[in-house]
């Protein structure tokens, strides 16, 4: 759910967005068409490592082959258009989370804003959205 109901209005929605909704919006992917429907309208806000993140996917994906390395720019590009407010990481808090459930780093830090924020989490990664489910975080269901 994304939206809440208050007295018979919609309420706008807060939703902690990770590296994976910003780069299956970029890079065109089939699931463009329901990330931008579920966030449509809402406040996309991520930990301020975000663009750092992108960055280090776009490599890696250049670096296994699955995009060019002339088209980087492009997609970086296509992604910084994406309005979202960033905000400050509490890296001691995410590491603590890291440690706690085995996962990277820069997952933790999704998760520890979506807890802080007390907002949901839009991701594509099944790990991430199991983990933060474990830890009380709304996960917007993207089946559609």
């Amino acid at each position: 759910m994304t939206l809440r109901q208050r007295q018979g209005t919609i309420v706008l929605v807060r939703i902690v967005a990770d590296t994976s909704t910003f780069l299956g919006v970029a890079l065109e992917e089939p699931e463009k068409p329901r990330l931008i429907e579920i966030t449509a309208g809402h406040e996309l806000i991520a930990p301020d490592v975000l663009p750092f993140e992108v960055g280090n996917a776009l490599t890696t994906l250049v670096c296994k082959g699955r995009l060019h390395r002339d088209q980087v720019t492009a997609v970086w590009d296509v992604a910084q258009r994406i309005p979202v407010e960033l905000r400050r990481t509490d890296i001691r808090s995410a590491l603590a989370l890291a440690g706690r459930f085995g996962i990277h780093a820069y997952d933790a830090y999704f998760i520890e804003c979506a807890v802080r924020l007390r907002a949901p989490l839009l991701t594509l990664d099944l790990k991430m959205r199991n983990v933060a489910k474990q830890v009380g975080v709304n996960v917007l269901e993207f089946a559609g």
